[in-house]
């Protein structure tokens, strides 16, 4: 027999998550398997992506195409396609990293501390992958105050097409 039967299966784990349209109406809440297959991640993400949502690294500030994007539509996760952020909240913070004033549901994002390069700072993580997204910092503009600061490798853009823009 092989594994380590003190650990939980997390494979068996499931996590509440709030599903979205292609135009960002809630669909309503789903308990979906937990991912966390590290063999599975580098074969499915570009290096880039693997490196920043499954090594916790940085992309650099103003050089991923899309930092800066103001179409209309919605940000997943890049790793297990969970819906995050809606670009109705996006902003520009002169970061060089996109930026939102809230998640799309609190149930899609996940924090913890990170006290990493001796700093403490909150990381935001996708709850059903556990991929690293980025930091929550509390420097944003209302109505929260709250600065998603997020790494555009960990994320994939949805525009919204004509045919699926809300009416």
């Amino acid at each position: 027999m092989t594994g380590d039967l003190s650990q939980p299966d997390r494979h068996q784990e499931t996590v509440p998550i709030a599903e979205f349209s292609p135009t960002g109406t809630p669909l309503g809440l789903r308990s979906l398997p937990r991912l966390d297959s590290d063999h599975e991640w580098k074969a499915r993400l570009s290096p880039e992506a693997y490196a920043v949502t499954r090594r916790h690294a940085t992309d650099p500030p103003f050089k991923v195409p899309g930092y800066d994007s103001h179409e209309a539509g919605l940000y997943r996760c890049i790793c297990c396609g969970t819906a995050l952020f809606s670009s109705m909240t996006k902003f520009d913070s002169g970061t060089g990293w996109p930026s939102f004033t809230a998640p799309l549901a609190p149930e899609n994002v996940a924090t913890r501390e990170d006290t990493s390069y001796g700093m403490r700072r909150t990381e935001v993580l996708c709850p059903r992958c556990d991929a690293h997204l980025g930091h929550l910092f509390p420097d944003g503009p209302a109505p929260t105050g709250l600065r998603y600061c997020i790494n555009r490798s960990a994320l994939d853009f949805v525009p919204l097409s004509e045919e699926n823009r809300p009416k």
